[in-house]
């Protein structure tokens, strides 16, 4: 899977022309940079981007073109390519488990920011990282509502032991910081709030003044029509909570957005391979290929559906069951989608907002999950 040196001037245009048979993701350089764009001159900190949602290098190329200076890597992988790419970008390391081998990499990387969320974890930290200029984030978790699914389920410490760390941390030598992820796909402005009045209280419990609070990502991409993201008003939220929750002793903050930096900036073309009984949608990619997080947050309904001649099927939507191409019995799409009721074999199922987990989860399974990378000025069909 490469990217097409040629670019196009939208989907249709590559469509109309080339009539590809496997799945095409496209990807618009100018859409990346003016989410950068939108971030580094909204958030009131230091934006950093989350390398595990999209570790494309055309992705890392142009969010370092358009000012993104720091990288939220959670493998030797990831920090490798960032150091490759962005030699000078700072790296954080805040996948809060890690092997001897892992820590020992990073270090020779000059990786100077990590972050923990246990007493175990944290000692082998202390133990292996040099303390000069390198900081601890301590991670904490709340039950706070409003993401597709809980991200506190697998990371975090409570508030409780969240202070016991940050005092050894501080203890220890290392600079203190504090982070949290609020979940995936959080549209619920709001969820920030709590998170950053806890973070406050635990390093007053601590007795600690924290240099960062990272607010994590979870900010969200456009999925669904009806549900435009609210980054502005996220932003005012986390800048006006953070006074007044630290005052005169509020940190830096920082963010991780992962999907939406790079969620908006690819539109997925999959190609239909049958119609069965005209109930049933087949379709090239599945939940096996980039489809892979749809059945775990939700179907995108930013769909239109192209002919091999590049013209919108405009029929009155038809809640159709859509299928992968595997012979597997799980390669579905959750729900009913609404397609058009003229779709035919051959047309083309166009899916804007496929930027996030969609190369980095594309497998070959059953021998499908060939998807090919090409370039447009503009993601508009």
């Amino acid at each position: 899977m490469g990217l097409s040196k040629t670019i196009w001037t939208n989907p249709t245009e590559f469509l109309r022309n080339q009539q590809p048979e496997h799945p095409v993701l496209f990807f618009s350089p100018s859409a990346l940079q003016a989410a950068a764009r939108r971030f580094i001159d909204g958030f009131p900190g230091m934006v950093t981007y989350a390398v595990k949602s999209n570790p494309g290098e055309e992705v890392v190329e142009n969010l370092a073109a358009a000012g993104v200076r720091g990288y939220d890597c959670a493998s030797p992988f990831e920090i490798d390519l960032i150091r490759r790419l962005a030699p000078d970008a700072a790296i954080h390391y805040n996948n809060p488990v890690r092997s001897l081998a892992e820590i020992a990499h990073a270090v020779e990387k000059g990786v100077k920011s990590w972050s923990v969320d246990s007493r175990s974890e944290l000692e082998k930290l202390i133990a292996h990282v040099p303390a000069a200029d390198s900081e601890i984030s301590v991670r904490f978790k709340l039950p706070v509502a409003g993401a597709a699914y809980n991200f506190g389920a697998k990371f975090g410490a409570t508030a409780e032991l969240a202070t016991d760390l940050l005092r050894r941390v501080a203890e220890a030598g290392f600079i203190p910081s504090i982070t949290f992820h609020p979940g995936t796909q959080c549209t619920d402005p709001a969820a920030w709030e709590a998170y950053i009045r806890t973070a406050a209280q635990i390093a007053q419990d601590a007795g600690v003044t924290i240099a960062r609070l990272n607010v994590g990502g979870g900010f969200p991409s456009h999925r669904l029509m009806g549900v435009v993201p609210q980054l502005e008003a996220t932003f005012d939220l986390i800048d006006r909570v953070a006074t007044e929750a630290f005052g005169a002793a509020r940190p830096m903050l920082i963010c991780e957005p992962g999907r939406g930096l790079c969620g908006d900036a690819f539109t997925l073309a999959a190609r239909v391979k049958a119609l069965r009984d005209d109930t049933h949608v087949f379709l090239n990619d599945g939940v096996y290929g980039s489809l892979t997080e749809l059945p775990l947050i939700g179907v995108i309904d930013r769909v239109e559906v192209l002919s091999p001649e590049g013209e919108k099927r405009m029929g009155a939507p038809l809640p159709r069951i859509v299928f992968g191409p595997t012979c597997d019995s799980v390669d579905r799409l959750p729900g009913e989608v609404p397609l058009p009721s003229d779709i035919a074999e051959g047309d083309y199922v166009i899916v804007q907002g496929m930027g996030a987990y969609s190369t980095v989860t594309n497998t070959r399974f059953n021998g499908f999950g060939e998807l090919a990378l090409a370039t447009v000025l503009s993601l508009k069909v």
